[in-house]
């Protein structure tokens, strides 16, 4: 049944990068770092099925999901990526926190997106608990890193493809 609800990329929609000097900057948090570090685990594993070799993809920590947004928007002016993809988890708790977490780093990355630079893709899970985090790094769900990867890939593309008709 689970199966039925995914409705993410599949896992053979993998798409090769179309500038030879693609490059992609993976920031994972490391709150939740046994669901973040599965997540880029399926990123990576995205990346080399897309044959790209170590050296196109770096790797960042930051210490928890708001810091993604500093993350990602230094990254960009600093290392010029052709994609970011930010990859963290937040946990439903007892408290509003999880509602201005995940507020604010979704705000922060339309902003760092709407800039137009580089693709900024959303890898954070909002999740209710542990087990539905579970699900979608790696579990019955699937990997959203791995889907972020593919994303990363095709919005670099669609920005390639964007200059070529400038």
């Amino acid at each position: 049944m689970a199966s039925s609800l995914h409705t993410g990329l599949s896992p053979e929609m993998i798409e090769k990068p179309l500038d030879k000097d693609f490059s992609c900057v993976i920031i994972k948090t490391v709150w939740n770092s046994h669901i973040t570090n599965a997540l880029c685990d399926g990123a990576l594993d995205c990346f080399a099925k897309a044959g790209l070799s170590a050296g196109q993809v770096k790797v960042l920590d930051v210490p928890g999901a708001v810091e993604l947004v500093y993350g990602a928007k230094r990254v960009i002016d600093v290392m010029h990526p052709s994609a970011v993809i930010v990859l963290g988890c937040v946990i439903r708790g007892d408290t509003p926190h999880f509602d201005y977490v995940c507020d604010s780093v979704t705000q922060g990355t339309v902003m760092i997106n709407a800039r137009g630079d580089v693709p900024v893709i959303f890898g954070l899970l909002t999740v209710e608990n542990e087990q539905q985090a579970l699900d979608r790094a790696g579990g019955c769900v699937g990997n959203k890193g791995f889907e972020a990867a593919q994303t990363a890939i095709a919005m670099a593309n669609f920005a390639c493809r964007c200059r070529r008709k400038e």
